[in-house]
């Protein structure tokens, strides 16, 4: 993530990658560069949409796509996220008995949870959804402070050196990053995984930069329209483009992919979501449009 105004977009661009696989972000779990083989093997292996879906639950995944400008250059950067258990279903995703708690909308943590000023922000889990998979460092309904979120940050400048790296270091600090907050939805049919990222900054500006960049970026590396998300004209929607030169059966068992990117007030929204074919867009533009709304009225939720 860097500054617009320092960022000099290149006269041609790299070629647009192949596939939702982009390469892992650094300093993610070892082991997690071959989890499109896995995820590849497994669906190869489970016959059917179920199947396919099932690789969703059990089998890392790069759900998190990220558009970002590093040193005048353009990078695609993937971040994992994968299930605690990958030979056993987790304890999120078990059926819980309805509590006393769960009567307070807010109050369930199967609804994910509010305790924070940015956590209230995201957007309760739906009546169809539950929380998805853990991501790195966050869990599936995590947050970081502000150093934190900043240090993390940084990490995607590791590949620079020298003054490269020290000018990038210093367009994350002018960001004046308040923090960030993750959770992670699946559906209820486990052939959805959704992932939504609030970045809370100090410099409004610095979030319409951000926006206007990372559109212009998705156009340079040819990410097909998606959806637009309804009376939101601060959002936009790309669709990962598929790996080419696969044969018939490997094209059927890909996962699709989507990525939105949105701004209100002093945050930044990133939506991302994965899943097998054939792939609900309108869903998941639905479910962006309800985390926009959600910002604006956090006290309401669905």
């Amino acid at each position: 993530m860097t500054e617009a105004a320092d960022h000099e977009v290149p006269g041609t661009a790299p070629e647009a990658p192949d596939t939702a696989g982009a390469p892992s972000a650094p300093d993610t779990a070892e082991g997690s560069a071959p989890a499109e083989e896995a995820a590849g093997t497994a669906a190869a292996d489970a016959p059917g949409k179920k199947g396919r879906a099932r690789v969703l639950l059990t089998v890392a995944l790069p759900a998190v796509l990220v558009l970002g400008a590093v040193g005048g250059g353009l990078t695609y950067t993937g971040v994992t996220v994968s299930g605690a258990d990958r030979t056993a279903e987790t304890v999120v995703w078990e059926k819980t008995r309805a509590t006393a708690a769960d009567k307070d909308p807010a109050g369930g943590f199967e609804r994910g949870r509010a305790s924070t000023p940015l956590s209230k922000l995201l957007l309760p889990v739906p009546s169809d959804y539950e929380l998805g998979p853990d991501v790195e460092t966050y869990g599936n309904d995590g947050e970081l402070g502000a150093k934190e979120a900043t240090a993390l940050m940084k990490q995607e400048g590791k590949g620079l050196s020298g003054k490269k790296r020290r000018d990038f270091e210093k367009r994350v600090d002018r960001l004046g990053v308040q923090g960030v907050a993750v959770r992670t939805y699946v559906s209820s049919d486990e052939d959805l995984v959704v992932y939504v990222h609030i970045t809370r900054m100090k410099d409004k500006s610095r979030i319409r930069d951000m926006f206007e960049l990372r559109k212009e970026l998705a156009g340079l590396l040819k990410f097909p329209k998606g959806p637009k998300i309804d009376a939101q004209a601060t959002s936009i929607c790309n669709l990962v483009p598929q790996q080419k030169g696969l044969s018939k059966k490997e094209q059927a068992d890909q996962l699709d992919g989507m990525l939105c990117s949105a701004y209100d007030s002093d945050v930044f929204v990133t939506v991302t979501a994965e899943g097998s074919k054939p792939f609900d867009k309108s869903a998941v533009a639905a479910l962006v449009k309800k985390q926009l709304d959600h910002i604006e009225s956090p006290g309401e939720y669905v």
